[in-house]
């Protein structure tokens, strides 16, 4: 790889970096060719990424990037899954290809700067998804006003049962 390459690999690296909300740093030592292209494709087809970069290029793009952090974890091969709005589904498809292919070992992760490790990521992998927070929290949100109309509607509804309950007893006052 020339220079000219290199700098460019840098240069979308930085730019990658930057854009990333969490990254999860792997170890693919023994990892086939086709398990690396099905963890690929299965990252990218759940819009994230997966890239592998030499160490000392990865180490220049993190450069003033939360990914900097990351610098000690750089030995060895890795591949780095890059992800830009979910970080709960990058953890999950990572652990959860883990799981089928145990050759590939999650070393480390950023999550809003900060270093995690491989339990935590694991921990952050049992979250339930986006989608789902999304719709416990409109549940939530519309249990309230639910409740507040069953409240309010009570009253009306008491005061009709003791009118309809009055009406019955003077029907069989009548009769």
């Amino acid at each position: 790889m020339n220079k000219t390459q290199k700098e460019a690999v840098v240069g979308d690296m930085t730019e990658r970096l930057g854009r990333a909300q969490a990254l999860v740093l792997t170890d693919f030592t023994g990892l086939k060719v086709e398990q690396m292209t099905a963890l690929r494709q299965q990252l990218r087809d759940k819009g994230f990424e997966y890239a592998v970069v030499k160490n000392t290029l990865l180490k220049r793009a993190s450069e003033g990037k939360a990914a900097s952090v990351l610098a000690d974890e750089l030995t060895g091969p890795n591949g780095l899954g890059l992800s830009y709005d979910d970080p709960v589904g990058l953890a999950k498809a990572l652990v959860d290809f883990a799981k089928t292919n145990p050759k590939l070992a999650i070393k480390a992760g950023v999550l809003s700067g900060k270093l995690i490790g491989p339990e935590q990521i694991a921990d952050l992998a049992k979250l339930p998804g986006r989608e789902q927070l999304l719709s416990m929290l409109l549940g939530a949100l519309q249990g309230v006003p639910r409740n507040m109309v069953t409240v309010l509607a009570a009253v009306p509804r008491s005061l009709m049962n003791v009118l309809k309950a009055i009406e019955e007893k003077k029907a069989g006052q009548a009769a």
